[in-house]
């Protein structure tokens, strides 16, 4: 994150930058002067557990207690091969796999240098392409930032990336020209293929996607069908499919693998953020059985890792968090109040013609602003409305996650909700009445004749 990325903050025109965090409980954080604010986005969508929960902190202190970290490779440990087995239990037995990373970007880097791995293993050393699509992010190492179409963070650094495929986005609130939302499906898929045959197969490692396309595309699922045209795809051509979970997986979606809502198994997924609450930082990248035979037998292993690989507090924190997830049925929770939470948010915004699209699963929803309803005319990205958005919000006591460009990479403004999985319904309710507030109070801000927006119901 930057500061100076309005889209990324909440307080950029504030004397003296960045409000300064005290300290947290619940879905609450509060600042240095007192003000409270109800965190409706988690963060990046990362607080699963909202914050200072006492059974996760307890968990952290109990190991800081007897060793904070034993090195991955001279040891391991009860933290490490207990959250790998929570991991495969949710996962499935086929992705049993896994590498622990200390963040998102690091998964997925994992999961680019396994395909590679893989692919030289069997004797495909000429497999060194990756194939990925617009408006994706999937992180800031240089390999991740490299499959990731994310402009402005991207500029800085062009022509040190390593040169990647680009497809179209799949988005069925923005189907191509002449096409319907039906048919994105079919041509997303027809599109990877024709990608693949044009670079030929022999030259192509993977295909990258994430299932619920997150904060360059403001929560985006994948339509109906593609997940498993794709599996089908890849699985022709012996390409790997990596899906990129970090943001909508470990349950955020309300299944604990995104994809279980497309019946797809990916050959590799890199996973962080509601893996492990936010608490200390951790991620990993898990692994298909028939990908972990390949590097067992050719190099004893994957050869990727990191001097925190396997970190034990953070491990530790991640068992706690992933424990008290399913003890207390927290993914049927996403699940249902997801869809509850999305529509009671599309109801309070339906009268402001500025709102085009309210969309996601579970606990991750996005909000996309247009300035024409009918035409889906996203508004010009000098007026910043979902930074003016997110400002507002935090001025009123409410933290979301704004983003800009999503529609082409400079226009578009759309603002993702991620509440913690364990929000009452009192906290959701007061996030739809601050955030429909907010909106109000951004559209209202812009110039006259920009938008039109109906008054809202009594």
């Amino acid at each position: 994150m930057s500061s100076r990325d309005p889209a990324w903050d909440p307080a950029a025109d504030a004397p003296g930058g960045l409000p300064r965090i005290v300290w947290g409980q619940g879905s609450y954080v509060f600042d240095a002067t007192g003000k409270r604010y109800l965190d409706a986005s988690g963060g990046p969508a990362v607080f699963a557990l909202g914050h200072a929960h006492p059974e996760v902190t307890a968990a952290i202190e109990q190991q800081l207690r007897r060793v904070a970290h034993g090195y991955r490779y001279t040891f391991t440990s009860d933290a490490l091969e207990e959250l790998q087995s929570l991991i495969t239990d949710s996962c499935g037995a086929e992705l049993g796999s896994m590498v622990f990373v200390s963040g998102g970007s690091e998964a997925v880097e994992s999961a680019l240098k396994i395909a590679l791995q893989y692919h030289s293993a069997r004797g495909e050393a000429g497999r060194r392409r990756f194939i990925s699509r617009r408006r994706s992010w999937h992180g800031n190492t240089l390999g991740a930032l490299s499959v990731s179409d994310f402009r402005a963070r991207r500029a800085p650094f062009e022509g040190a990336l390593i040169d990647a495929s680009f497809l179209s986005s799949v988005n069925a609130y923005r189907p191509p020209p002449g096409a319907g939302p039906g048919d994105v499906a079919a041509l997303g898929a027809a599109e990877l293929e024709a990608e693949i045959e044009r670079r030929g197969e022999a030259s192509i490692a993977a295909f990258i996607f994430e299932p619920v396309v997150g904060a360059a595309g403001g929560v985006v699922p994948a339509p109906p069908g593609y997940a498993r045209r794709i599996r089908e795809i890849c699985d022709r051509y012996g390409v790997l499919m990596i899906a990129d979970e970090v943001m909508c997986g470990s349950g955020r979606t309300g299944t604990w693998r995104a994809l279980e809502h497309d019946g797809v198994v990916p050959d590799v997924m890199a996973i962080a953020k509601s893996l492990g609450g936010g608490y200390v930082p951790l991620g990993a990248t898990v692994y298909h059985r028939r990908v972990a035979e390949v590097l067992n037998r050719h190099d004893g292993g994957p050869l990727t890792g990191h001097t925190f690989t396997g970190h034990t507090t953070a491990c530790a924190a991640g068992v706690a968090v992933q424990k008290i997830i399913r003890r207390d049925a927290l993914l049927a929770r996403v699940a249902s109040g997801g869809a509850r939470f999305m529509a009671a948010l599309a109801a309070e915004l339906a009268p402001v013609e500025a709102v085009g699209d309210v969309r996601g699963r579970g606990y991750f929803i996005g909000i996309e602003f247009v300035a024409d309803r009918a035409r889906k005319t996203p508004f010009d990205p000098a007026l910043g409305l979902a930074a003016r958005i997110g400002r507002l919000a935090a001025a009123d006591g409410l933290l979301c996650y704004p983003i800009g460009g999503n529609v082409d990479g400079v226009a578009g403004d759309a603002v993702i909700l991620a509440p913690p999985f364990n929000a009452s319904d009192a906290e959701l309710e007061e996030i739809r009445a601050l955030f429909g507030r907010a909106v109000r109070a951004a559209v209202a801000s812009l110039p006259a004749g920009t938008s039109r927006s109906k008054p809202a119901a009594s």
